[in-house]
């Protein structure tokens, strides 16, 4: 399969199959796919939680309004942005930066300098957007892995963040749970897999100019 027929092979899966599970060979693949996501500035401002207890994930489930996904996939990824200390975290990415190249140490420190600055002038709310925004790129890095291993997956926004954030105790981390996706195998009764994929045509979707 190319990417285009695993593309059109994945969809939201509904009902997962409880007995087949995503091996830890395969779960070092995706971990790396989400590693090497884009993202803005390059900084990484989230952390990706990988949840496989069953306990904390029936917590989670009556946080998800009670979607069957969460307690029946293999694992659950929870994508959690950060809300706090970004001068320290962009600190961190300049030292990452000049341990792996150091040819322009003042320059990486005064690129550091203006992150800060762009980020410090944003409102809080658009900070706020700008850093949950960041979680979906990394999420699209999972599903575009997933489908290449053949493994389903759900993206999902119906969950309440608070609840998440204080099952897992993201507050006290800096960090705020934006977008989840349980991953595994789909179900055989799961009849969404049926369907016609369904999507703008490309005469529609694009502009050339």
């Amino acid at each position: 399969m190319n990417l285009l027929d695993k593309l059109n092979w994945r969809y939201a899966t509904k009902l997962f199959d409880t007995e087949k599970k995503v091996n830890d060979e395969q779960l070092e693949f995706l971990k790396e796919a989400i590693r090497l996501s884009v993202s803005s500035y390059g900084l990484q401002l989230y952390k990706v939680f990988i949840i496989k207890d069953p306990e904390l994930r029936k917590q989670l489930r009556k946080a998800s309004w009670d979607q069957s996904q969460i307690t029946d996939a293999s694992h659950l990824f929870v994508f959690c942005n950060y809300t706090t200390s970004f001068d320290q975290h962009i600190d961190g990415f300049v030292k990452r930066i000049i341990e792996v190249d150091d040819n322009d140490k003042e320059g990486v420190i005064n690129y550091g300098e203006f992150i800060k600055q762009a980020v410090g002038n944003m409102e809080s709310d658009k900070r706020k957007s700008w850093s949950e925004k960041q979680t979906y790129l990394a999420l699209n890095n999972l599903l575009i892995a997933c489908a290449e291993l053949k493994i389903d997956a759900c993206p999902m926004e119906g969950f309440e963040s608070e609840d998440y954030n204080k099952i897992l105790g993201l507050d006290k981390l800096g960090l705020n749970a934006a977008v989840i996706a349980p991953i595994g195998y789909r179900s055989v009764n799961d009849h969404t897999q049926n369907r016609k994929k369904v999507r703008k045509p490309k005469k529609e979707l694009f502009i050339h100019t």
